[in-house]
């Protein structure tokens, strides 16, 4: 069974090489659905905020293609959605302070079914 996505990505807001982002994280929010984190996370996103000796890393599960859709993005399709949320997220974690955002990019039904086709690439 495969643990990752085509559509993964890694964001490092400061450029620094991938691994020593990653090796350098001291606390870590794993959730859903982009948004998700800086609510359920916010704790750890605040502990690290500039700070040299700490650092956050983000991890969003899903894509945010499926969510539920009024005023302004009423009319926009998954796909467009997808980027949106995508960008969003990248811009939350260059505006946190994070050392890295990695977007698994799953469908979002792998959420309540972890045994979905989608899971797998």
């Amino acid at each position: 069974m495969e643990f990752h996505h085509s559509n993964a990505q890694i964001f490092v807001p400061d450029g620094v090489p991938v691994a020593e982002a990653l090796g350098r994280i001291t606390h870590l929010g794993i959730v859903a659905h982009q948004d998700d984190l800086e609510f359920m996370a916010f704790h750890g996103i605040q502990s690290c905020y500039r700070r040299s000796e700490c650092w956050f890393g983000g991890v969003t599960c899903t894509t945010g293609a499926g969510c539920s859709r009024s005023g302004r993005y009423a009319d926009f399709t998954d796909e467009a959605i997808e980027r949106i949320r995508s960008q969003e997220q990248d811009h939350a974690a260059l505006v946190g302070d994070y050392a890295a955002m990695v977007q698994l990019g799953f469908p979002g039904s792998v959420v309540n079914d972890p045994l979905d086709e989608n899971f797998k690439d």
